[in-house]
């Protein structure tokens, strides 16, 4: 998740699955950087409170920003396959509190590098078990890339979201202009003439 220092908020992410579930998950990802809480018992009791747990015992993805007076400000209800546009919650935290908005705004650099063209970029992240995959193949074809983490670039999530026609997917692959969505091997090795 891209960092929201600077706007004096504390992102939490919250699962109904159980801590070991969840400790697993967090390592699969190679950590995360913030806290991690557990909605099993009793079983989805928050995310009932808050209205996206699921008859089937699981809830909806969902974001919530809430103020320091304990008001609900914000609400995102979103699939499952899709990722938050993190600029629009930016936005939403600095309606909430312009000041820290105005620090957070001093801090950041004025404009993002442009993104790489030519060549095989390949637009990940660093949890992304596909992107490992992806890594892996591209090594054993001795194949020179340039990666992209669009964790670490809003321009790069735009894109990616842009050519995902609104999902987020990652590994997703630019090769001379042809765009690859996934780590989908027969594309890939057509664009990269591979038999």
């Amino acid at each position: 998740m891209p960092s929201f220092a600077g706007l004096n908020t504390q992102v939490l992410g919250i699962s109904v699955d159980h801590v070991p579930c969840l400790q697993a998950w967090a390592s699969h990802l190679g950590g995360i950087s913030y806290p991690l809480l557990s909605d099993f018992w009793p079983h989805g009791e928050v995310s009932r409170c808050y209205g996206v747990l699921r008859g089937e015992g699981f809830s909806e993805r969902a974001i919530f920003v809430i103020d320091r007076e304990g008001i609900l400000r914000y609400i995102d209800v979103h699939d499952i396959a899709l990722q938050p546009d993190n600029e629009e919650l930016r936005a939403v935290i600095r309606r909430i509190d312009p000041e820290a908005a105005a620090r957070f705004s001093e801090l950041q650099p004025a404009e993002e590098a442009p993104l790489p063209r030519g060549g095989i970029v390949m637009y990940c992240t660093p949890w992304c078990e596909d992107c490992k995959q992806a890594r892996a193949w591209l090594g054993q074809h001795g194949l020179a890339y340039t990666e992209v983490d669009i964790s670490r670039s809003r321009r790069a999530a735009a894109q990616v979201r842009a050519w995902g026609g609104g999902s987020q997917t990652t590994p997703t692959f630019d090769i001379d202009g042809t765009i690859i969505v996934d780590f989908d091997l027969e594309k890939l090795k057509a664009a990269l003439k591979i038999s």
